[in-house]
């Protein structure tokens, strides 16, 4: 949410949000990372500390960590910016898997089957790691001595 949207919000549009934030985010305890009254009350505080320029979420969050008076505006923060906007990466680690598992995978221990299915899963991550000094550092630890 850009500060303009956030300042232009009333005080209803403010708790019905935070209420709806604080249902989603509470387990079955009853328990919640952030405490509503208090996010509610942070959030009226800050509509008005925020500077009079447009700043994005993550400005917005940098400005709230600077502040270190805002700890549940900074937790919800935290969580927003942890949650994935699409469910594809998800999906993508299910469906590598489901090619991992093949008519080899009985003879595959579980550690592996979870190594191979990261490698798939972090292509782009492994593509910028130089493979020939692992595989060195790998054969000069492996060097069988005949004697």
């Amino acid at each position: 949410m850009s500060s303009i949207a956030l300042k232009s919000l009333d005080g209803s549009h403010i708790k019905g949000r935070c209420t709806k934030l604080a249902h989603t985010l509470s387990l079955e305890s009853g328990a919640c990372d952030v405490e509503l009254n208090d996010l509610i009350s942070e959030l009226g505080v800050l509509q008005y500390a925020l500077p009079n320029k447009s700043m994005t979420g993550l400005e917005i969050f940098e400005y709230v960590r600077a502040a270190d008076c805002y700890p549940n505006i900074y937790i919800a923060y935290r969580i927003l910016f942890t949650l994935p906007v699409t469910v594809a990466s998800a999906e993508r680690s299910f469906s590598k898997v489901k090619l991992l598992k093949n008519h080899l995978r009985p003879t595959m221990s579980q550690e592996r089957l979870n190594g191979l299915a990261t490698i798939c899963i972090e292509k782009k991550l492994l593509d910028e790691i130089d493979i020939d000094t692992i595989i060195n550092d790998f054969a000069s630890r492996s060097v069988r001595r005949n004697f």
